[in-house]
C-alpha cells in the first residue's frame, strides 16, 4: 500500500502539471482508498501492484482498444516468440477486473470469470492465446466484462454536444 501510495501521489502530481487546476489535491488518497477497498478488504496493507494495476487502466479515459493492450501486456506470460494469455492469468485479469463493479455491490459470481475462461479458450487447442485472439474475445464483450465497455462510452458521450433547441 505504500508503495502505490507514491506512485500514485506522484502519477497525481504530474496529471496537475499537465492539466493545472483540474486535479483535486485529495486524488491519490481517494484513488488509494479505491484501491484498498477493493484489493484488501482485510486490510493487510498489501494490495498486488498488478491488480491495481487493472484497476487504473480500466477506469483510466484511455481507449478500450489501449486498455485492452495494457491489460495483456499486465498478465500476459513470456513465452519463447511471444507473450501470451494462459487461462491462469486471464482468470486473475478477470476477478482483479470484477472488484470494480463489486465494490458498488454488482459483482458476478466466481462461475461467471470461469465460464468467460471458457469463451476465451473455446476452440483452443493450446494452454494459452496471443494478444490478437485475446483482444478479438474482448471486442466480442464477454457478459464478466460488459460494465467496461459500458462504461467507456457514457464516458466519451459527455463531451458530445448537440446543436439542437428544444420548445
Amino acid at each position: 500500500v505504500q508503495q502505490i501510495s507514491g506512485m500514485l501521489t506522484e502519477l497525481f502530481q504530474r496529471a496537475k502539471l499537465e492539466k493545472p487546476g483540474q486535479v483535486d489535491p485529495r486524488a491519490a488518497t481517494f484513488t488509494l482508498s479505491l484501491l484498498a477497498a477493493m484489493y484488501d478488504r482485510s486490510e493487510t496493507g498489501y494490495i498486488k501492484t498488478r491488480s491495481a494495476a487493472a484497476a487504473l487502466i480500466a477506469l483510466s479515459g484511455d481507449t478500450l482498444l489501449a486498455k485492452y493492450r495494457a491489460f495483456f501486456q499486465f498478465y500476459a506470460v513470456p513465452d519463447e516468440k511471444a507473450s501470451l494469455i494462459t487461462r491462469s492469468s486471464l482468470r486473475s485479469l478477470l476477478t482483479d477486473l470484477n472488484q470494480i463493479p463489486a465494490i458498488v455491490g454488482e459483482s458476478c459470481a466466481l462461475s461467471c470469470v470461469e465460464i468467460a475462461t471458457h469463451s476465451c479458450f473455446h476452440g483452443v487447442l493450446n494452454s494459452a492465446i496471443v494478444e490478437e485472439k485475446f483482444l478479438s474475445w474482448l471486442r466480442s464483450e464477454p457478459a464478466v466484462l460488459l460494465w467496461l465497455p459500458t462504461c467507456y462510452r457514457l464516458s466519451v458521450t459527455e463531451m458530445v454536444s448537440h446543436q439542437a433547441r428544444c420548445r
